[in-house]
C-alpha cells in the first residue's frame, strides 16, 4: 500500500512540475541570428489585418481562471495564434509560423481554405441546423461523396462530432452485431476518452481510474521498440493468444489505427494487419480501422488501411473530415447498420448541414488540387530529409511514418533507445522561435508528430528540416527543463 501511495504521488509531483516547466519556470535557450534564419522562410503572399483583441496574457488568465486545469498548452511562452492561412499561421503580433501540427491533424485543406469558408458562410447564412430529421441535402450529398471513397459494401454513414464518439458508436454497433462482449485493440493505441475507448486504449497516461472491462490489449507491433521488431506476423499471433485464452474464442471486435498517432506515429509492422484481420474474423469479430487520424489523403493512401490490403467492416473518422468543423463519421455495411434499428439512436448534431458542408467541401478540395498526390510526393521528399538529419544527429533514434503523418522520435542513447524527453521540450520551443510549429508524442513524450495542412510544400519542407537541424546543434538544456521526465501527450 505504502508503494503504490508512494509511486502516485511521484506521478502527481511529476506532472505538476512538467506543467510548471511548460508555462513558467523554464526559459527558452536564446537563438542565434534569428531573424536571418527567418528571412529563409519560404515566401507567402498573404498578411493577416491588424490584430486588437486581447493579449496572449489576458487570455492565459481567463483561460486559467474559467477552463478546465486538464487542458494542457504547448511551449513555455504560450502562443497567441489569431490567423491562419493555408498552411501557415500568425500571431498577435503578426508573425508568421509554418504549421507542421495543422490543429493536430485536422486542418488537411489549409488554414482558411477559401473553398471550404465560402460554401459554409453560403450554407450558414440560408440554414444551420434543421435537424437530421428533415430532409436536406448537405447531409445526403456529403454521405454519398463519402461512400463513393470506401471499397466495398462500406456505403451506410453515421455521423457523429468527434472521434471519440465515431469509435465509441463503432465499438458498440460489433458488439451489438455479434453478440459479444470483448473487443481487442493494440497496446500504445489511442481510441478516445469515453467508457468504451478509454478502455480500448492502451496508453495510461490517458486512463483515468474508472470501470473499463472487456477489451484485451495485444503487443503493439512497432518495428522500433517492439520484441518481434518488424515482423508483423509474429505479433498478430498475440491477438490469436488473448481470443485463444482471454475470451470464449469469440469476439465483438478488433480495433487499430494504421499509424498510431498519439502512441507517437508508430507505422505497424509489415504484415501484422491482414495477418491479424485474418485472426478476428475466424474468431468472428468484426474489423474497426480507426481512421480519425490517418483518413483524407494524409498518409498518401486516402484511408491508412489501404497501405495494408484489408477491406475493415467499419471505418471510423473525424479530424481531417471537417478541416476543423467538429464532424465524425462511422462508416459500415447495410447488415452491420441494421443492429442500431433495434432501438432508439440519434444524434442531435451529427450531420448538421453546416459541418456536412464542410465535409463536401473538404472532399472537392482534396481532389481538385490533387491533394493525396501531393502528400504522398512531398511526404516521401520530407521523410528523406530527414533520415538524412538522423545520420548527422545522435539524438534521432528513428524517423517513421507515411505521407504526411511522420514521426521523429529523439534518444540521448540510441543502442538503449533511452527517451530524450527533456531535449524534446527544449529543441520544440527551439523550433518555435525558428517560425516552425510541430507537435509531439508517445508514451515519453519524446517524439515529434509531423502532421502538416496537406498543401505542404518541398520549399515548406526544406525549411521544417533546416530548423530541426539548427534546434538540434543548439540543444542546451537548462536545469528546470531537464527535471521534467514525465510528460503531457496530445491527442
Amino acid at each position: 500500500m505504502q508503494r503504490f501511495t508512494a509511486k502516485r504521488s511521484l506521478q502527481n509531483v511529476s506532472a505538476s512540475l512538467l506543467r510548471r516547466c511548460i508555462s513558467t519556470t523554464s526559459q527558452t535557450a536564446s537563438v542565434k541570428d534569428t531573424d536571418e534564419f527567418l528571412a529563409r522562410l519560404p515566401p507567402f503572399d498573404y498578411a493577416p489585418p491588424p490584430y486588437s483583441g486581447p493579449s496572449a496574457d489576458e487570455i492565459l488568465n481567463k483561460r486559467k481562471e474559467f477552463l478546465s486545469p486538464s487542458m494542457p498548452l504547448l511551449f513555455r511562452k504560450p502562443l497567441n495564434i489569431v490567423d491562419g492561412k493555408m498552411q501557415y499561421l500568425f500571431d498577435e503580433s503578426g508573425r508568421r509560423y509554418l504549421d507542421a501540427f495543422a490543429g493536430i491533424a485536422v486542418v488537411n485543406c489549409g488554414h482558411c481554405h477559401p473553398d471550404v469558408v465560402e460554401p459554409v458562410i453560403n450554407q450558414i447564412k440560408r440554414l444551420q441546423h434543421p435537424t437530421v430529421m428533415y430532409l436536406n441535402h448537405a447531409i445526403a450529398e456529403f454521405s454519398e461523396a463519402l461512400a463513393s471513397k470506401l471499397p466495398g459494401d462500406l456505403k451506410v454513414v453515421f455521423f457523429t462530432n468527434s472521434g471519440t464518439e465515431a469509435n465509441e458508436l463503432a465499438l458498440m454497433m460489433a458488439k451489438l452485431y455479434t453478440g459479444c462482449q470483448d473487443i481487442v485493440s493494440i497496446r500504445n493505441g489511442y481510441h478516445g476518452n469515453a467508457a468504451g475507448t478509454m478502455g480500448a486504449t492502451g496508453h495510461s497516461l490517458w486512463k483515468f481510474n474508472v470501470v473499463q472491462t472487456g477489451t484485451h490489449h495485444a503487443l503493439n507491433p512497432d518495428p522500433y521498440r517492439g520484441v518481434f521488431g518488424s515482423d508483423g506476423e509474429k505479433y498478430a499471433r498475440d491477438v490469436q493468444d488473448l481470443i485463444q485464452y482471454g475470451t470464449t474464442g469469440h469476439i465483438a471486435g478488433f480495433i487499430c489505427e494504421a499509424i498510431q498517432g498519439v502512441g507517437g506515429m508508430v507505422e505497424l509492422a509489415p504484415g501484422y494487419m491482414s495477418a491479424a484481420y485474418d485472426i478476428v474474423k475466424k474468431a468472428g469479430g468484426l474489423f474497426i480501422a480507426d481512421e480519425v487520424q490517418s483518413g483524407f489523403a494524409r498518409t498518401g493512401n486516402f484511408w491508412g488501411f489501404e497501405a495494408h490490403n484489408v477491406v475493415p467492416d467499419i471505418v471510423t473518422m473525424a479530424k481531417g473530415i471537417g478541416n476543423g468543423f467538429p464532424l465524425g463519421a462511422v462508416v459500415t455495411t447495410p447488415e452491420i447498420a441494421g443492429v442500431l434499428t433495434r432501438r432508439c439512436y440519434f444524434n442531435t448534431f451529427g450531420g448538421n448541414a453546416v459541418a456536412t458542408t464542410a465535409g463536401l467541401a473538404v472532399l472537392n478540395v482534396i481532389e481538385k488540387e490533387k491533394l493525396q498526390e501531393n502528400a504522398s510526393m512531398v511526404g516521401s521528399y520530407l521523410k528523406g530529409k530527414l533520415s538524412q538529419l538522423k545520420e548527422k544527429h545522435e539524438i534521432i533514434g528513428d524517423v517513421r511514418g507515411r505521407g504526411l503523418m511522420l514521426g521523429i522520435e529523439l534518444v540521448s542513447d540510441r543502442k538503449l533507445k533511452t527517451p530524450a524527453t527533456a531535449e524534446t521540450l527544449h529543441i520544440m520551443d527551439q523550433m518555435k522561435e525558428l517560425g516552425v510549429l510541430v507537435g509531439k508524442g508517445g508514451y515519453f513524450g519524446n517524439v515529434f508528430r509531423i502532421t502538416p495542412p496537406l498543401c505542404f510544400t518541398k520549399e515548406d519542407a526544406d525549411y521544417l528540416v533546416e530548423a530541426m537541424d539548427y534546434s538540434i546543434s543548439n540543444k542546451m538544456i537548462d536545469e528546470p527543463t531537464s527535471r521534467c521526465f514525465s510528460i503531457i501527450l496530445f491527442s
